[in-house]
């Protein structure tokens, strides 16, 4: 957030924290976060997910951001949108994609925590959308695996990886990492399936799923 942030952001976000502490979640893994990074936020299940990794970020003395449509930056949401991380992107724009914005915000910003649920929706997905990763790769910045457990009301951040150009490598990477948090969870199945790990063994260790 901004250092000059409005009264009613500043409300709305100590709102926000204190249901972070009603639900006593609590993070079991911290991993370093970079400065500048995109953090995957996963799985995507509930509007609870954007409460916790808002407690969690400020719980680690990070100040995340996230993507969001213009329109949701048009008066009187402007300043409300800009103080919680928002950043806007155009959708509409034939000459720049929204990768391609999102990786100039980067480049403008010394320190930025790009907070992106790859799976793109709440709802039954196919399979994890590209964008996630082509930001990171056109920015130079690393993917972080975050995850949080909203039944056992506990998350983390696991390592971060470097992409090396070859997504679906890198998305092995990542699927692999994530297969020992949640090895059975059936939200995830598209992503082992994706990542080629569908068929193999499932991790021995326990999972930190609640």
């Amino acid at each position: 957030m901004s250092a000059r942030v409005s009264f009613s952001s500043r409300l709305v976000k100590a709102v926000l924290l204190a249901l972070y502490r009603w639900k006593a979640w609590h993070l079991v893994e911290v991993n370093p976060i970079p400065k500048r990074c995109v953090l995957l936020g996963v799985p995507h299940t509930s509007n609870w997910d954007f409460v916790f990794f808002l407690g969690a970020t400020d719980e680690l003395g990070v100040k995340p951001s996230f993507m969001g449509k213009q329109s949701l930056f048009r008066w009187p949401l402007t300043r409300f949108m800009r103080d919680m991380g928002g950043i806007a992107v155009d959708r509409s724009a034939r000459d720049r994609n929204y990768v391609d914005q999102v990786v100039a915000e980067f480049a403008q910003r010394d320190e930025l925590a790009l907070v992106i649920a790859p799976e793109g929706t709440r709802g039954a997905i196919t399979h994890w959308r590209s964008g996630f990763y082509h930001i990171a790769l056109g920015a130079g910045v690393p993917i972080v695996a975050a995850w949080v457990d909203n039944a056992g009301r506990r998350g983390g951040v696991g390592p971060a990886i470097m992409p090396c150009g070859d997504f679906d490598a890198d998305l092995k990477r990542i699927a692999a990492y994530y297969r020992t948090i949640f090895p059975n969870l059936p939200r995830l199945a598209t992503l082992y399936a994706q990542a080629g790990l569908a068929d193999s063994a499932a991790p021995s260790e326990p999972s930190k799923q609640g």
